[in-house]
């Protein structure tokens, strides 16, 4: 509405008047400004510079303040063309549905702030009110801006312009209504700005300004119930009380304005407002548990005033619900239906109520209530899925139980064929694919609590809204498939197996074969399972990672089988090209932890492993492992598992599979990343050893005999195992000498294994000697283990006397050089390397062998008795006696004289050899008494002991 311009003839100041004062330019642009404003006023689009043209003209003029009377009309003049082209633009804004700018706003308030900065004017009745007026409306506007600071601060302005007016003189109806609207005004700004204290202040200041309207005391009312409504909505305990003080205080506003009010309307606007504030005093004891106060609030409202609110009842039935009397609730549940005024929203807000109050006691009514309920419902598909929607929208909110009885009550009501006819159609396609949503939905909240029989259950409704066409066949599987989960989790597997077959009859997919896959695993048909793995992969929607699934199903269930052929075929995937769930070494690594699970598995673990570094020959080790310390950890994992099963067959006696584990577990710990030294050649020299050592293990065990492809590949193992050994890389975690960087027992394996193969082929006993000589001069070299090579170097069919003198001699020199000798050992040394010279020797050799006999003399000398082996010296005695015999008989008497000597003097250290020294010493005796006689040409016969 326009405000009307000052138009009295008398009050307008001629034109030497305006341009006698300083003013008149500032005037001038002003009203320039305004007629501008004029021109623009049909669209609601303003020129930017108009508002900061008028804004800098105000700040300018207010400085030349106070003005005369004639200068002050003509700025009251301009001020009213301002705001009544601002009333303009904003018609013009509604009716083309432009909502008012802050550019408006701002032109309000600088026609507002052009009366500010005149005094009293003298010529126009209430100047204040109607300057009050401007900042007041203008306030409003901010206020819908949501500028709530510049809104205060045009209520306030409008506050002080009219406090300086007494109340008791205002008489004016208009400016009455005012001053009530100006603390309503600012009031709910500061309520806005949380400002809560000031806001309630203001509503209580307003009751001096009601004047005994009965508009005004419900303008008031209606504000205290306001602000009780929005503490009410935000559901804080602590807001409850304050909630209910404010709509206490608008009752009293109505009660008091009842007993003024005069006529009929303002008479009902008071009475609807009272009932109003009842209801939601009466909600507000609903929330404060006070259920007796509300049933007494609702009796006032029902007796008194006639009032037949839908939510009346509502409230009645939860009163008595809170009360634990079920059956008042009932009676006022059942009149709702009768009652056609209720809401199908507050209806089905009720039902939902009892059903969460009265539980499964309630059921049958509850059941009793939809059905009768069918009748209102079928006017629309939509309506149907409104009230099933109210139902079942909120299931996670209530008990297990009484989810289920909604969901069982929403069945029924939706598996009826009055209801399901109304879905009938095209035209309600939409409203049918929405309850097919809303029942899905429903019954996929009971599969996730795990309610499978209640899901199944909705889910087979739900089936009912899917039509029997080529377009929804797809949408019928997928019902088919989630059907058959539901039957799994009840483990009724012969079901499940009929929904999944009805699922893939239209085309067979993935997730029907992997449902099936979980059925077989279920029942535990491995077979069946296994060949529906390889059935998976000829689907067209087929992707590898329902076999990585397959296979952690198939552990789940314990069906290792099942998981080894699962992941076997995935490995096939890796090559193809295809996105993969996961790296190919996981694929390896668990397919080997799967099979560890196990006894009996050795040589398919092998088969994966070998399997797995084919791959990494393939693609590389960065791509295989992963690069980095992820890389570094994935190929430890694997060495070190490969070393370990090889020590684990080795100790079952397995040989041949621990040799190439071990040949495994050396190319692993062979493969170095970037940036790594070489910190695994001991695991890799270790790995060659046991793996030859297996070698020739599992030939004895199997009376077998090494091809010489396989002793060459053999040897060609243990050199390179040498080759570390001597090159001095594989250091000690211990100290830094390089002849113990392995435990000496390696080095003896080692060695040992090598000496053997080397004996299988031809012209290498200078190579055995070489091995040999090297082994003993390491500070690894233990005598035993020298001992243990001269014997098997002085016997057998690849026998070599030369290994096994050197040997022999080496052995026998270290232990006599120890502080307590093993004299059994030094005999048995004696006895060995005298067997390999007389056996080996050349016709050069005889004193040689003397020279052993001597040696075992000379360590005998000083020895207490028994400590060289009795047995052994009895030997040595008798074995040199008896080698006179040849020489004696072919005339050589002089080495038969050396033979007899030493053979007398090993006796004479042997205890219990008397008689045999004794005879010695005759025939010695008698022999040189007859030298020189001679029989037939023939040397006497020597005694043989």
């Amino acid at each position: 509405m326009r405000i009307a311009e000052i138009s009295s003839p008398e009050l307008r100041p001629s034109h030497n008047q305006e341009s006698a004062g300083p003013h008149s330019h500032i005037l001038s642009q002003i009203e320039s400004s305004i007629k501008q404003l004029e021109l623009h006023s049909p669209t609601p689009v303003l020129p930017e510079t108009i508002s900061s043209d008028l804004r800098r003209a105000l700040t300018q003029l207010t400085q030349l303040a106070p003005f005369p009377n004639s200068v002050s009309l003509n700025i009251w003049k301009l001020s009213y063309r301002l705001w009544n082209a601002c009333v303009d633009l904003s018609n013009s804004s509604a009716t083309s549905g432009v909502k008012s700018s802050e550019e408006h706003a701002t032109l309000r308030q600088i026609s507002a702030d052009l009366l500010f900065i005149t005094s009293d004017v003298v010529g126009i009745p209430s100047p204040a009110f109607k300057c009050a007026s401007f900042f007041y409306k203008t306030g409003l506007f901010w206020h819908d801006l949501k500028k709530f600071d510049l809104a205060n601060n045009c209520f306030e302005k409008a506050t002080d312009l009219i406090s300086k007016v007494e109340i008791s003189s205002i008489s004016d109806n208009d400016e009455r209504k005012l001053l009530l609207n100006l603390n309503l005004a600012r009031s709910r700004s500061a309520w806005e700005v949380s400002d809560k204290n000031l806001s309630i202040t203001l509503l209580n200041r307003s009751k001096t300004a009601l004047f005994g309207i009965a508009e005004n005391y419900k303008e008031l009312a209606s504000q205290y119930m306001m602000f009780g409504k929005i503490i009410l909505s935000r559901n804080e305990v602590s807001g409850v009380n304050e909630s209910l003080k404010l709509m206490n205080e608008a009752l009293e506003l109505c009660e008091k304005g009842l007993r003024i009010v005069k006529r009929t309307e303002e008479t009902l606007a008071l009475k609807d407002l009272r009932a109003k504030t009842l209801r939601f005093i009466a909600a507000v004891h609903l929330q404060r548990d006070e259920f007796e106060n509300v049933l007494k609030c609702l009796r006032v409202l029902r007796d008194g005033g006639g009032d037949h609110h839908p939510s009346l009842s509502v409230l009645a039935m939860k009163a008595w619900l809170g009360l634990g009397r079920y059956g008042e609730a009932e009676k006022e549940l059942k009149s709702m239906v009768v009652n056609k005024g209720v809401p199908e929203a507050v209806w089905v807000s009720a039902v939902e109520s009892f059903f969460q109050a009265a539980g499964a006691a309630g059921a049958e009514t509850a059941k009793g209530v939809f059905l009768g309920l069918l009748g209102r419902c079928h006017v629309s598909a939509g309506s149907a899925i409104r009230l099933v929607n109210r139902v079942v929208g909120n299931n996670g909110g209530g008990s297990l139980e009484g989810s289920m009885v909604r969901a069982k009550v929403v069945a029924e009501l939706v598996s009826d064929e009055r209801v399901v006819a109304l879905f009938a159609g095209e035209e309600v396609s939409k409203e049918r694919t929405a309850m097919h949503a809303l029942l899905w939905n429903c019954a996929a909240e009971h599969f996730r609590s795990k309610d499978y029989q209640t899901s199944a259950e909705l889910f087979e409704k739900s089936m009912l809204y899917v039509p029997y066409d080529i377009e929804n066949k797809i949408l019928r599987a997928k019902g088919f498939r989630v059907l058959c989960l539901c039957y799994l989790g009840l483990s009724q597997l012969d079901r499940a197996q009929e929904y999944i077959n009805e699922a893939e009859k239209p085309q067979p997919d993935i997730a029907s074969a992997f449902l099936k896959f979980k059925i077989y695993l279920q029942k535990n048909d491995h077979s069946s399972a296994i060949a529906q793995v390889q059935a998976m992969s000829s689907c067209l929607d087929f992707s590898p990672d329902f076999l990585s699934l397959s296979a952690h199903e198939a552990v789940a269930c314990h069906s290792l089988p099942v998981a080894i052929a699962s992941l076997s075929h995935l490995l096939n995937f890796y090559s193809s090209g295809k996105p993969m769930p996961a790296m190919e070494v996981v694929v390896f690594r668990t397919l080997v932890t799967i099979l560890t699970r196990e006894t009996g598995h050795a040589s398919d673990i092998l088969k994966f492993m070998k399997r797995a570094h084919d791959r990494i020959s393939e693609i590389g080790a960065d791509r295989f492992f992963g690069k980095g310390e992820v890389g570094k950890r994935e190929r430890n994992w694997f060495a070190a598992n490969a070393w370990n099963f090889g020590v684990q067959m080795g100790n079952e006696k397995s040989y041949g599979l621990s040799a190439q584990f071990f040949k495994l577990a050396s190319e692993f710990y062979s493969i170095i990343f970037d940036g790594e030294a070489d910190d695994y050649n001991v695991m890799v020299c270790k790995s060659l050893v046991l793996c030859v050592s297996a070698v020739i293990a599992d030939e004895k065990q199997t009376n077998s005999i090494l091809l010489e492809s396989e002793a060459k590949q053999a040897i060609e193992l243990s050199d390179r195992a040498g080759k570390i050994l001597l090159s001095g890389s594989a250091l000690s975690w211990k100290n830094d000498d390089r002849d113990t960087s392995i435990e000496p027992n390696f080095f003896f394996m080692h060695t040992w294994s090598a000496y053997n193969l080397y004996s299988r082929l031809g012209d290498m006993g200078q190579k055995q000697l070489l091995l040999i000589k090297s082994y003993a001069s390491s500070k690894s070299c233990n005598p035993l283990h020298l001992l243990q090579i001269g014997l098997d170097a002085s016997q057998g069919p690849r026998s070599n006397p030369e290994v096994a003198c050197f040997a022999l001699d080496t052995c026998l020199s270290a232990l006599l050089t120890s502080p307590s000798p093993d004299y059994r050992n030094v005999a048995l040394i004696l006895r060995k390397l005298i067997s390999v010279s007389t056996i080996f020797k050349d016709d050069t050799d005889d004193e040689a062998v003397i020279c052993l006999y001597r040696q075992a003399y000379r360590i005998m000398v000083g020895l207490k008795e028994g400590e060289y082996p009795t047995e052994e010296a009895k030997w040595l005695s008798m074995t040199a006696w008896n080698r006179a015999a040849l020489p004696l008989r072919l005339g050589h008497t002089e080495v038969a004289k050396k033979w007899m000597d030493i053979g007398l003097e090993l006796a004479k250290k042997v205890p219990g050899m008397q008689t045999y020294r004794s005879c010695m010493e005759d025939f010695v005796a008698g022999y040189e008494k007859k030298s020189h006689e001679q029989r037939n040409g023939e040397s006497r016969p020597i005694m043989v002991l």
